[in-house]
Parts: C-alpha cells; structure tokens; sequence
C-alpha cells in the first residue's frame, strides 16, 4: 500500500554512528563543528569545517552540499540548508516547518545517490522528529509501480531505512523523539496513500477502486463504511451527482468511512472530498492539451482516505467521518447537458451552465447527505476551480465558509501542515452571478470571482452545520518539479485534515 522506509530513533553518539549518510539541517547562522560535529569533522577529513568556515556552505534554504567520509562509519554528510532565522529567530513552529522541508529535499537526495539509508541528526523533539519523518518520507517517496525494472547496472537503492539520530541531548529526549517519529510514520503513511491514489491512472483509479481502498482501511482499522452505488443514490434522490454520472456506464459511489474513537454519541468531524476519476469536462469538453491531468480531480478524495487512514495511525481519540463523491465526467449520448435542470437531493434545482463544473454537482449531495451524520463541522476539499490558480498560484489553498472562527481554524492547521491556506470573501454580492432564470441556482456564472461563486454554490447545500470550502486545484498536484517535490501529486489536503482534527482531539 506505501513505501514508507522503516523509522528508528537513535541515541548513539556520532563518532560510532554507522550510516550511509548524515543529514544535518543548517541554518544561514551556520552551526559550530564541535561538540558532537567534531566527529563529523573528523568523517569527512576536515572537509564540514572547511565548507562552513569558507562559506562553500551557507545554509541558504533549499542549498545543499554532499560530503564524502569514511569508508567506515559515517561513509557521506549531506549539509541541507533551512535558511535564515527571522529577526529575533525562528520560532517553534516555524522551526518545524523548516526542519520539515529540508529532510524533503534529503529524502529526495537520498534516493538520486542510491543509499538505501541515512541517519538525520538534530531532530531531538517530539515535534522536530515528527517533521523530519514526514518530510524525509514524503522526499524519499516515488511511484514506480507501473515502470518496467531499471537495467542491474543502473539500479539505485531506494531510501528503506531513516535513524533519527538524539545523541547529545538531555535524557528523555529519546523517548519524545521516539513519540514524533511515530507519529510522522503515520502521517507518512497517509501522504504516501493519497499520493499513490492520485498517481495511478484513471483506468485504475476508478470509483470502485476508491470505494475497495476504503474498504481496506476500514477493515484493518475497525471501522464502519457504507457505499452508495447509482441505484442508492437514485433511492436517495441524489439527482445532482447522479447527473454528472449519467455520461459514464461506471457506477458512481458515495463513500461513508466512519472513525469512532471519540466519545459516543460526541458530534462528528466530516471531512468531504471530491472523486473525480477523470474529468472530460462533459458535453463541454475540455482542450486536448494535458487533459491527462484531469486524472488528478480526485485528489480531494484521496486526502480523505489519506487523512482515514493517518487518523486511525495516531489513534487520535475523536469521531471521524470521512465522505467522498466519486465518479468520471465523460461526453456520451447519455451525458448531461448545458441547459438540464436538475434537482438535489436537498430538494434545490440546479440549471447546469456548463458541464465542465461538475465538482460542485457531486458535492452538493454529498454536502447534504453528510447532515445525516448531524457533524460538529465539515471541511470539504476539491480541486474545484482554475480560477483559484489565478488567484493563488500554486502556493495557497483557497478557504471559504460560513463561519469565520472555523475558517481561521483551518487556515492555522494548514500552516502547522506546511499546506498555507488563504480566505476568499462570500460575501452575499457574488450570489448575483450564479442566479438563474428558470432553477433556484445556476452551476456556473462565468469567469469573474470563479472560485468564490462555486464556493456559493457548494454553502446552498452545506445547511445545518458550521463548513469549510478548500479549493485544491492549485495544490494538490504539480506539473513542475518544485525541488521537494517531483511532478505529480504532492498529497495536500492530507495535513490540513489531520491538523484539523488533531487540533480538534487535543
């Protein structure tokens, strides 16, 4: 299911650590080559003192520099830069963050030379150990299942082994590092799942293979799970979601994954993402040109069940629904159209302007059948419109809802995530745009404020409960190398989701 590298913490001291690589994260401020660094110093022959002293090295972020030791021993460093401190310096949490993203970067570096293990110094905390797992995982992660084998001679040795390594720490740090590092196995471990689910194509990913992988989860953690198919969405009245799902002779599935560690009868947390296995855009279709990334639409739904999944890990002691909408929107004689009417299972009628917003007719029956579970909040996730790349590039999160203090809720557990969020106005102006003349509501208003006015759509269904909107497109996967991340899937919404409810749990 992933290919998380197995996790040990270490106390040894560094002059009889036996390693393949040392990582050790670097500010700008640099570090001192003594104490503990003296035998590092001594590994590479002098060559860690030299490279700080002359400034090869300087801790800018993202900078690195490989050193080659001994035979024995510590047998390379690798020196990855977090940056400078802000003024005053950094703090914890941002100190997390850093920490985080330079062991991506080792992770990946780990991978490119082949080997196999690497020790990663300087996470002596609960939460820094933490960071250091997720990140060096979530570096060290590829997708290489559907790749024919790379020729013996060419083969590298993936990353299957990290020590976080705590010597020289006071006593009991071991036994907190051991606690993060856990707990980063598990988020790893949830990261590793979305991604994998966004990777594989949209022959494989298909809303049966989503409702299976559920179904797995639910099964090795002990959970409840109930699946929809078209014939109990059409009992349901689900007219909405059923309407995208017309085109295709898949069947579509609504997918209810219940976690119950909480106190009975304690109001839920629902987390909603949308499914789309492929999106087409419908009658109308979307350009040629990468519309193989389309497969990419179901992103939301693979947080769900990586955030299921990693929740289940940490044993968090809450309740947990997690609901996703899966389908394909394909053009076919039976597909919908613009011009249709349709209605809701929440009794509203929809007049559909274009069939290429089809994420928002999906979750509007999933946002309605979540009422059922009376939540205490819903946060849904979708890669729902271009329109929020425009606004936010492919650095924040787009957030929405109809109550402020959950909104800043998850906003701030996205930055514990290193998954930034940014709130967009819903203000009552912008309703004007997706009014209809003939329904109560119209699916699509154009391209002015895109992102906001499908938010709009999706808060006529969220009724009964405080909800929150994340619009993912810009986020959830990439078509450029970002250095910590290769393209493909980078396995956001999983760290807001979890954040989220382990805030909620604390």
């Amino acid at each position: 299911m992933s290919n998380i590298p197995s996790i040990t913490v270490s106390d040894v001291a560094l002059d009889r650590l036996e390693t393949p690589l040392l990582v050790i994260a670097v500010p700008k401020e640099g570090v001192e080559v003594a104490g503990e660094l003296a035998a590092v110093d001594a590994a590479t022959n002098g060559a860690l003192g030299r490279a700080i002293s002359r400034r090869d090295f300087r801790g800018g972020r993202d900078e690195t520099l490989l050193l080659g030791g001994s035979a024995t021993g510590i047998q390379r460093v690798l020196l990855v830069g977090i940056g400078a401190s802000p003024a005053g310096g950094s703090t914890a949490a941002e100190r997390v963050l850093q920490v985080r993203r330079a062991a991506m970067l080792a992770g990946r570096q780990a991978n490119k030379i082949g080997v196999g293990a690497l020790a990663f110094y300087g996470a002596t905390t609960e939460t820094l150990a933490e960071a250091a797992v997720v990140g060096l995982c979530g570096g060290a992660w590829d997708f290489r299942e559907m790749k024919s084998p790379v020729p013996e001679a060419d083969q590298r040795a993936p990353l299957t082994s990290i020590t976080i390594v705590t010597s020289d720490v006071p006593p009991g740090s071991k036994a907190k590092a051991q606690q993060g590092a856990k707990q980063g196995e598990a988020i790893a471990t949830g990261y590793s799942l979305a991604r994998r689910l966004g990777m594989l194509p949209g022959n494989v990913c298909t809303p049966d293979y989503l409702a299976d992988t559920a179904r797995d989860i639910a099964k090795r953690f002990g959970m409840k799970i109930t699946v929809l198919g078209r014939k109990e969405m059409q009992a349901e009245k689900m007219g909405s979601f059923l309407a995208v799902a017309q085109g295709t002779t898949q069947d579509p599935k609504l997918i209810a994954i219940e976690y119950s560690k909480g106190k009975p009868g304690d109001a839920p947390v629902a987390l909603v993402g949308k499914g789309l296995c492929f999106d087409s855009g419908g009658i109308s279709i979307k350009p040629a040109a990468d519309m193989e990334w389309m497969k990419f639409d179901m992103c939301g739904a693979a947080g769900v069940l990586g955030a299921m999944e990693a929740i289940a890990r940490l044993e968090l002691p809450i309740n947990v629904v997690g609901l996703i909408g899966s389908t394909t929107n394909m053009p076919s004689g039976e597909a919908f159209k613009p011009g249709d009417v349709v209605q809701a299972s929440n009794g509203k009628f929809i007049e559909i302007i274009n069939t290429d917003a089809e994420g928002r007719l999906v979750l509007a029956d999933v946002l309605t059948y979540a009422k059922r579970f009376n939540p205490a909040v819903v946060v849904d996730a979708a890669t729902l419109t271009g329109a929020v790349v425009v606004a936010l590039g492919h650095t924040a999160v787009g957030v929405m809802g109809n109550d402020d203090k959950v909104v800043q809720e998850v906003i701030d557990a996205g930055k514990r995530a290193s998954e930034p969020g940014w709130p967009l106005p819903m203000w009552d102006d912008y309703k004007e745009i997706i009014k209809s003349d003939v329904a109560d509501i119209k699916n699509a208003g154009g391209r002015a404020a895109g992102t906001i006015t499908a938010a709009l759509f999706l808060k006529e269904f969220a009724e009964g409960y405080p909800w929150v909107h994340l619009d993912i497109a810009g986020t959830a996967y990439t078509q450029a190398d970002l250095g910590t991340v290769p393209r493909g899937p980078t396995g956001v919404p999983v760290g807001i989701f979890v954040e989220f409810v382990r805030g909620r749990a604390s």
